[in-house]
């Protein structure tokens, strides 16, 4: 498997606003998003005319999933194997849990590497991904749970139950395959392309985004959710609810356009990000029309919002704004999955970094109370160090990100991978963190001592400063 070996800067996370509920509206919310599937199909190219958009065949590109996969599961079976039916019946359902995490990292890696080209980066397959390994892993605990009740209870063992899958691609997320999932974004696109037909071969490109909104919105009921709820993050949650948060909903609408052949771009403007149809020609963009302009209709509330700087936007100053990469937008994903986690993990509002300085009284005493760290919800905070680990692989050189991981590690009581995490922190943080963060690896060094020394059956503490 090909690792990164080079580095990005951090993709902040982003509060996306103007996504509706449940309208036929023209207004969606910001976002981010690669055509799925084989053959041929009816995609609606843009020749960069922002007037007319006509309708032909084009051939799609082959998805991953269709390429064998790279992953072995076990030494008796393997996903990749010549044997149209794989089966390793002999492995437990814990065993397959394991592999698929560890399958799920590695396609997502695989995905994002910086030896492919960012065009050629599917946003929604990468999703996926970073779902499946989630899911796998709750899957994992939830086995490992009842297995120990199972044995406190000192029931008779049984055996487990073999799954009826072995492999990453037809591992179930809400009942289908990931290859299911990617053609439900299909299917939305024909459903557009069929309201596009009935109105005219070639239409204005306000009449597509319309057309757009539609189906989604109004045909399909796409809503946004207002709670912070971490499924809402998940594309396959979002698509089988059709509720979601802003980002992810954005996501599906930039999929959607670009199996209709149409070009979704967007950048971060202060707390918002924006998206529009790119196009060589932005004045049309900002030409007002029934009250509203293009612009205007794809970005929502937030254009109208005297607070958001997207209200003094100009063709001209459009052109000059920073286009998101895929890499980027999946930085964006990633960094609000981690801070919903952590908010989630952290029961009583805990700030990630409070031990450094040291400097709240009431994080000594829960110090005190709990044995170093406070109350966390441990599930939680896993998947927060999960989704943190997935963006180190796209900005190694963050040090920020690299400090909020050695944290984590720090809270789930890994004092060792604390230390490596923080250590290597220090080599890129500014030269006032290091002090603060040196001071604090010197504390957790005496805290793997005190382990150690319990460890042998010593009774007595070592004193930590």
């Amino acid at each position: 498997m090909m690792t990164p070996s080079t580095f990005r800067t951090m993709a902040t996370v982003t509060t996306v606003t103007g996504v509706p509920a449940n309208t036929v509206s023209w207004r969606i919310g910001a976002g981010l998003g690669d055509s799925f599937g084989n053959g041929y199909g009816a995609c609606w190219s843009w020749n960069g005319d922002t007037r007319r958009i006509k309708l032909k065949s084009r051939r799609r590109p082959k998805s991953l999933f269709s390429l064998p996969c790279q992953v072995s599961v076990s030494a008796s079976a393997s996903p990749c194997s010549s044997d149209p039916n794989p089966h390793i019946k002999d492995s437990s359902p814990v065993k397959v849990y394991e592999e698929m995490v560890e399958a799920a990292r590695e396609r997502f890696t695989w995905e994002i590497s910086f030896q492919k080209k960012d065009k050629d980066i599917s946003l929604a397959e990468v999703l996926l991904y970073m779902a499946a390994e989630d899911e796998a892993f709750m899957s994992l605990s939830r086995k490992l749970d009842a297995e120990s009740l199972s044995r406190e209870r000192t029931l008779a063992s049984e055996p487990s139950d073999s799954l009826e899958w072995d492999c990453l691609e037809d591992m179930p997320l809400s009942g289908k395959k990931m290859s299911q999932w990617m053609a439900e974004l299909d299917v939305l696109a024909k459903e557009v392309e069929v309201e596009l037909v009935s109105r005219e071969i070639g239409c204005h490109l306000a009449e597509v985004l319309d057309a757009v909104n539609l189906v989604l919105f109004g045909l399909k009921g796409f809503k946004r959710a207002n709670v912070l709820d971490t499924k809402y993050s998940y594309l396959h949650s979002v698509l089988s609810c059709r509720c979601g948060n802003a980002i992810s909903l954005s996501i599906i609408y930039i999929e959607v356009c670009r199996r209709l052949g149409l070009t979704i771009v967007g950048s971060r403007v202060g707390e918002d990000f924006l998206i529009w149809p790119q196009t060589g020609n932005p004045e049309e963009l900002f030409k007002v029309t029934s009250g509203q302009s293009l612009f205007a209709v794809v970005n929502g509330r937030c254009v109208h919002d005297p607070k958001c700087r997207a209200s003094d936007l100009t063709s001209t100053s459009l052109s000059g704004l920073e286009i998101a990469t895929n890499r980027d937008i999946i930085g964006i994903a990633l960094a609000n999955l981690i801070r919903l986690h952590w908010k989630r993990a952290s029961k009583r509002g805990l700030m990630l970094t409070s031990p450094l300085r040291d400097v709240d009284p009431s994080f000594s005493k829960l110090q005190k109370e709990d044995g170093y760290t406070p109350a966390i919800r441990m599930q939680s905070l896993r998947l927060a160090i999960m989704a943190t680990e997935r963006l180190l692989v796209l900005q190694p050189h963050n040090w920020a990100l690299r400090r909020d991981h050695g944290m984590m590690l720090y809270y789930s009581r890994d004092y060792e991978g604390a230390v490596q995490a923080l250590s290597i922190c220090l080599a890129f943080a500014p030269e006032e963190e290091a002090e603060i963060l040196e001071s604090f690896i010197g504390k957790l060094h005496l805290m793997r001592l005190e382990l150690s020394w319990k460890s042998m059956g010593h009774a007595d503490q070592l004193p930590v400063p």
